[in-house]
């Protein structure tokens, strides 16, 4: 049997915000982007499914119009993704200019794959709309990187280049869209608009250099608010569930054949994988019911159920080109876009996700560990498109549990650790915008905030809600209050960043998780600390500060309203948290939130809580032992980092930490100095 790991559950009020125009036919996320449309260099954070293609139409069309730009050059990531830039009459919605691109000059749709040997042409259609007094172009980023390659930088002047799906960027030299993006912005002749559903990239490396992306101005939209708004969709669920053996036997206990599907099956070279694709897809199918054949106009097969339903299901793993393009053209016929039994299960591999459009989903049930969140929240957006009568969707995660007998136990181990990561950071970016403010004698309700039953008490920590843009307002004792823009603006709109870098820092997600003796400051303060010093070199300390404590605050928070909502010796029965009653019930039970408090919680407990719920036993001990036979000695930046902890006791305190003290926290601080200490006379010796 499955053993599940409790999935979180995010719930929203269906406002139906989200769906509705205004008189120009703009969403809401629309409308805020159209507010900054004079911005030379604009960076949109959005979840899929929110807009982002028609409100760079409203965008573009203003700097064609009236801002002195040249063209617009749209640029994607694939061919498919070009159709969400074909012609759309905005005029009849109330907006000024329809969306019109000439056939030419849509070069998703022109034949040949990219790379440099067929792209010539592709370079050659870009130079002549360069040359031409056309206002739009789309092609892809590889064409694009192409067409620079070999015009120029300097040909672009003037003109606006839109960049879909960021996250491809990279600021890593060998990122060559990133180089040619960083050329853009130092020439300072173009103006620049960036969009992406998720600002992620899932390895150290930014999608910027910082000075570049402080030039950018951000809009932001989240995912609570994109799903708070929508008209029938009510609960997203997130589920994490261990198997043993073959996924292929025990797929059935997390996939229901009466929920519209899309399944990803692992990559052939993980350790998830039979090593065999074809055969997965069968024995899936088997699993499903009896084949009855293929249909002869989409090319899906056709499987007679149990109950009695016969299934449609679209194989995109097939390796025969002619059938697979089959399928493809049948789910991307529009006359089916609103036909809810069009088709049942999708199975892909590395197909249906960036992009794809099936707004049925209503499970994206994905196979084995993905080591990019920017891919997790892509293949997650498959799902949380809005549709009548789907009040439930979600993702689930069928992971291996770690084998004691397996030869690759460490890497199976580090997936696991990934996978746990990777599931932090997915409620991090579903729950609702934190806005953290100090508390003090004279503090007082900040408007648009509802504080529940009674209003706001002066006597005590406040915790305000504002529905419609899922917004917190929580009021915390101690908390440094950054001083600079730019901080500011970090902790307002980057704090998921810093939560990233921290959750996937391997020595931290070990320690937090089965470490027992490690006090929980050296996570929150010392660890978190250096990854925001290292993140944010510039800043003052003060402002570094303000930072380590504004993300920490929003991790602990989120991990406890599970907690308050996942009553351990009950867990399987609270397999659904409410997260938003979470935090705000953690929030008002505690009589005085400080940040005391709040770096003395262990961000990962809730995180081994589950997990210790959802692995056997011996599985546990497994991981426990292979993560216990890798801890080293205290290094001398981390001792650093306990010392400069250290000096600020001092001047709280007005003496330095004990090494002798019962405060295990305190104690360890002090075997930072001591270790410095005696680094220094060893080397004064040498």
């Amino acid at each position: 049997m499955v053993k599940s790991v409790p999935s979180v559950s995010v719930s929203y009020a269906r406002t139906g915000a989200s769906t509705k125009s205004n008189e120009l036919g703009m969403r809401v996320m629309q409308e805020r982007t159209f507010e900054k449309r004079g911005e030379q260099y604009l960076l949109i954070k959005s979840p899929p499914a929110s807009g982002k293609s028609r409100a760079l139409m409203f965008i573009a069309l203003d700097k064609l119009n009236n801002q002195g730009i040249r063209q617009a050059i749209i640029v994607v990531p694939e061919r498919a993704i070009g159709g969400s830039f074909a012609d759309e009459p905005l005029t009849k919605f109330g907006f000024y200019w329809d969306w019109k691109v000439k056939p030419q000059w849509n070069l998703c749709n022109a034949p040949g794959i990219d790379e440099p040997r067929i792209a010539a042409s592709k370079v050659k259609a870009v130079r002549e709309f360069l040359e031409s007094g056309d206002p739009v172009l789309v092609c892809t980023h590889a064409t694009f990187r192409f067409a620079v390659d070999e015009l120029g930088v300097e040909s672009f002047d003037d003109r606006l280049i839109a960049v879909d799906e960021f996250h491809h960027v990279s600021a890593n030299p060998g990122n060559k869209l990133g180089a040619y993006l960083g050329q853009f912005i130092a020439r300072d002749k173009v103006h620049l608009v960036a969009m992406t559903g998720s600002y992620f990239r899932g390895d150290a490396v930014p999608v910027l250099a910082a000075e570049d992306e402080a030039k950018f101005e951000t809009v932001t939209y989240t995912y609570y608010e994109q799903l708070n708004g929508y008209d029938y969709l009510k609960a997203l669920d997130i589920g994490y569930f261990f198997y043993a053996g073959s996924y292929v036997e025990d797929i059935l206990n997390v996939l229901d054949a009466q929920e519209k599907t899309i399944i990803h099956i692992p990559n052939v070279n993980s350790r998830e994988s039979t090593k065999d694709k074809i055969k997965e897809v069968e024995h899936i199918i088997e699993e499903l019911g009896e084949w009855k054949g293929t249909d002869s106009a989409t090319g899906f097969h056709l499987i007679a159920a149990q109950d009695g339903r016969i299934l449609k299901i679209a194989d995109l793993v097939d390796d025969d080109p002619a059938r697979r393009d089959r399928v493809v053209s049948a789910l991307k016929n529009p006359a089916e876009k609103d036909n809810r039994d069009h088709v049942d299960i999708i199975i892909a591999l590395g197909m249906a996700k960036e992009g794809f459009d099936w707004i049925w989903c209503e499970h994206a049930l994905t196979i084995g560990y993905r080591s990019s969140l920017t891919e997790i929240i892509q293949i997650i957006g498959r799902a949380t498109r809005d549709a009548p009568d789907k009040e439930r969707a979600r993702f689930t995660n069928l992971i291996a549990e770690p084998d004691a007998s397996e030869e690759a136990v460490v890497e199976a181990v580090n997936d696991t650790l990934k996978a746990i990561a990777a599931s932090l950071l997915m409620e991090q970016v579903l729950a609702p915008r934190f806005n953290f403010t100090p508390k003090y004698i004279d503090s007082g309700p900040v408007e648009g905030f509802d504080y529940g039953e009674g209003g706001y008490d002066p006597e005590k920590n406040n915790v305000g809600f504002n529905e419609e843009t899922g917004h917190f307002q929580i009021e915390i004792k101690g908390l440094v209050t950054p001083e600079s823009k730019e901080a500011t603006r970090i902790c307002q709109e980057d704090l998921n960043e810093v939560i990233t870098a921290f959750v996937q820092d391997k020595t931290t997600i070990e320690h937090g998780l089965f470490n027992e003796e490690m006090p929980p400051e050296e996570l929150t303060q010392a660890r978190m600390g250096k990854i925001v010093k290292d993140k944010y070199p510039d800043l003052s300390e003060t402002d570094q500060e303000a930072v380590r404590q504004h993300a920490i605050a929003a991790l602990n928070l989120t991990q406890q309203a599970k907690a308050a909502l996942n009553p351990r010796n009950d867990i399987e029965a609270h397999a659904n948290t409410a997260l938003i009653d979470g935090i705000r019930k953690y929030a008002m039970d505690v009589r005085n939130l400080d940040i005391d408090l709040i770096d003395h919680i262990n961000p990962f407990g809730e995180a081994y809580a589950i997990l210790s719920k959802a692995m056997t036993e011996d599985s546990l001990k497994q991981v426990a032992a292979v993560i216990a036979g890798k801890r080293v000695n205290l290094t001398h930046e981390e001792a650093r980092e306990l010392a400069m902890r250290a000096i600020r006791f001092k001047k709280e305190r007005g003496r330095l930490p004990s090494i002798t003290s019962p405060d295990p926290w305190e104690k360890r601080m002090a075997e930072g100095v001591a270790f410095l200490a005696k680094k220094q006379a060893e080397e004064s010796n040498a």
